[in-house]
């Protein structure tokens, strides 16, 4: 068992991916001398050399169009998108063509990209750079898409996604890059696309993914402290999302509540609400309530901290439904 940070656990997962995969390789903007923005891709380049982690031009089109070639051609393309804002340019690519390449080809091609995108607020940057935009990409069929919250998941769900056959949009929320945490390199992972109840209950259920994991724990530990017992779901997978694990919860607990930094319009929390209105309708004994940002453009630096949904506003709704 090691301990390691977010950041560190990705490295560590892309450096046994590149020894696992001989067609593997890396590519992004300022990923190989410098390592990426963040250092996630520290120390590859020296360790299996620029044709295997790829400097590439400030084109995120470029970086999947090229991306999608090598794929059809039989290499394993993991490429990072530097920041989540600077996606859009590629967002052509991955959804007009990376998604439906299979679909397109009836089965005959497959395109197994790797899509990586530093995403969430949280880190005092500019705009462009603290966007959440997984929803615009989960609403696209062909593609699966995952993020870790913690350090274990981190290193293998990396490990997973350069296996499969799929295009994965890996999503690293990169306020919590720096969060350590145990991980075990010798275990027999879970598959990527299944949902983790990390803390169990009895009075209500909390679903979160990626970075707001954490804060629906402190949720929950500040609840037991008031006697409520509630449930936490760690969803890790937004495409697809484990239904049949949150479904079960809420049968128990009677009371769901969602959480993610996205805006609530239009969000994951929405599908997830209706499934399971829709799932468990008669179990509930109150309404589906999310909790999320706000429907507006990501706020400055100095007034992020009243955009993204805390421990307060989270406490706030589970008041709520709970006293319903």
């Amino acid at each position: 068992m090691a301990v390691m940070t977010i950041a560190k656990a990705i490295n560590e997962g892309l450096r046994a991916a590149l020894n696992t995969h001989p067609t593997a390789l890396l590519m992004g903007e300022d990923i190989g001398d410098l390592g990426g923005v963040y250092r996630v891709t520290e120390g590859l380049k020296a360790q299996f050399g620029p044709d295997r982690v790829v400097d590439t031009p400030l084109a995120e089109s470029g970086i999947i169009g090229t991306a999608i070639g090598l794929a059809l051609r039989g290499y394993r393309p993991i490429c990072e998108i530097q920041f989540d804002g600077f996606v859009f340019p590629a967002f052509n690519q991955i959804t007009t063509q990376l998604a439906k390449i299979h679909t397109r080809s009836d089965g005959l091609l497959t395109a197994p990209v790797v899509i990586r995108i530093p995403y969430g607020g949280g880190i005092g940057s500019v705009e462009h750079h603290s966007e959440s935009p997984e929803a615009l990409f989960a609403h696209t069929a062909g593609l699966r898409i995952i993020t870790p919250s913690n350090a274990h998941d981190a290193y293998w769900m990396i490990q997973q996604a350069a296996t499969c056959a799929d295009p994965v949009i890996v999503f690293e929320p990169k306020r919590r890059y720096w969060l350590k945490g145990e991980v075990d390199v010798s275990a027999v992972p879970s598959s990527p696309f299944q949902a983790e109840v990390l803390r169990e209950g009895t009075d209500a259920t909390i679903v979160a993914y990626g970075p707001l994991v954490p804060v629906a724990l402190a949720a929950a530990n500040a609840a037991a402290e008031d006697g409520s017992s509630v449930e936490v779901i760690d969803l890790r997978s937004i495409s697809p999302i484990d239904f049949d694990t949150v479904t079960t919860s809420v049968l128990k607990t009677g009371r769901l509540l969602v959480a993610h930094e996205a805006p609530t319009f239009g969000g994951i929390g929405g599908e997830i609400a209706a499934r399971i209105t829709e799932r468990a309708f008669l179990s509930l004994e109150a309404p589906v309530t999310r909790v999320g940002g706000f429907h507006l453009p990501y706020p400055t630096a100095r007034t992020e901290e009243h955009y993204l949904p805390d421990l307060d506003r989270i406490l706030h709704s589970l008041d709520t439904v709970l006293a319903y």
